[in-house]
């Protein structure tokens, strides 16, 4: 089973912030590709949920509440912030859905802000082809600090989509349909995974997914189950997002507070954004929580008469879940230590 969870956390405060242009387009583009993702495959299991905590006392315009509500089915819910009790009801939300996998996103302290928006993803696939279980053996995995420890690898065999270059190994194992899948990507051992790291963009993600070719191999890959959190204010900042955590932003289609005339400034910003993520991969597939980017992605054709390959990934590795179809990434992330 392959299981994943992704909470993401957005706090907005009193500070300043608004975009001049209409979102209508994007908005509705968000929620075909929802409806797309949710209904893909029946061997997977997709659910996007988004929510809206609002602090009790401020008011909010009927536009944008009702946005949310149509394109992104958010739960919209006004809150008493200095209760003891919210963070509770916030978190209580999380563990429903993420299938009780993230169990809090709010620490038990007051929560600041005007606004608290909140979504999470849950995924769980199944293997196209499983692997047996009756192959699965303790081997070495290396570890960036030089030591090695004994962890389960599980082994396949069979046709995989499959690109390689002087950088890394990748391989695309499906789920159910085959319109999803499991991506590893593998820095050479005469390479490192900060390398791969410095390699790793949008342009070579996608010329990257464009070179995966139907090829017989033979895979051995880690069961792990991984958890963790970040905050992603720096990430964004230098995505182009940097504004919205100034008092430049504009988010006055927002909320009626008041924006100083004067200095062109609005009390509202962003101040954190918060992403959760639970992972877990085995014989059976995925379950998982993770972040959605879109990219322009397909996969190339069959090329014959190759040598069979073979890939132990038995180091530090990158990972991703993506939609074959759209090209939307479900989740991507490293594992450095398999648990």
């Amino acid at each position: 089973m392959d299981q994943i969870v992704l909470v993401v956390a957005v706090r907005v405060v009193v500070g300043p912030a608004r975009s001049p242009c209409s979102l209508e387009k994007v908005n509705e583009a968000n929620a075909s590709l929802v409806r797309s993702l949710e209904n893909a495959d029946s061997d997977v299991k997709l659910s996007i949920s988004n929510s809206l905590w609002a602090r009790q006392g401020i008011d909010f315009y009927p536009e944008f509440i009702q946005t949310n509500q149509q394109f992104y089915d958010a739960k919209i819910q006004v809150l008493d912030f200095d209760n003891p009790h919210s963070p509770k009801v916030i978190n209580s939300w999380v563990k429903k859905h993420t299938q009780g996998k993230i169990k809090k996103i709010i620490d038990n302290t007051e929560i600041d802000g005007i606004l608290l928006l909140l979504n999470a993803i849950y995924f769980k696939g199944n293997w196209t082809e499983k692997f047996d279980h009756n192959l699965t053996v303790k081997l070495p995995f290396y570890l960036l600090n030089g030591t090695t420890k004994y962890h389960p690898l599980m082994s396949g065999s069979g046709s995989y989509n499959y690109y390689e270059n002087e950088i890394f190994q990748a391989v695309s194992l499906p789920y159910g349909e085959e319109r999803l899948s499991f991506y590893i990507f593998l820095p050479r051992k005469s390479t490192t995974l900060e390398s791969f790291q410095q390699q790793l963009s949008m342009k070579n993600w996608q010329k990257w997914i464009k070179e995966f070719r139907l090829r017989d191999g033979t895979i051995k890959l880690p069961r792990f189950q991984l958890e963790y959190e970040l905050q992603l204010k720096d990430v964004l900042s230098s995505l182009g997002m940097a504004v919205a955590f100034t008092e430049q932003a504009d988010f006055a289609n927002m909320t009626p507070i008041y924006t100083n005339i004067y200095t062109n400034s609005n009390p509202v910003v962003i101040k954190e954004v918060k992403h959760k993520t639970f992972i877990e991969v085995n014989e059976e597939g995925t379950e998982a929580a993770a972040v959605t980017e879109v990219f322009d992605i397909t996969i190339g054709g069959f090329i014959p008469f190759e040598e069979p390959f073979r890939m132990v990934v038995d180091r530090p590795f990158y990972c991703g879940i993506g939609d074959n179809q759209t090209g939307t990434v479900l989740f991507m992330g490293q594992v450095v230590e398999p648990m």
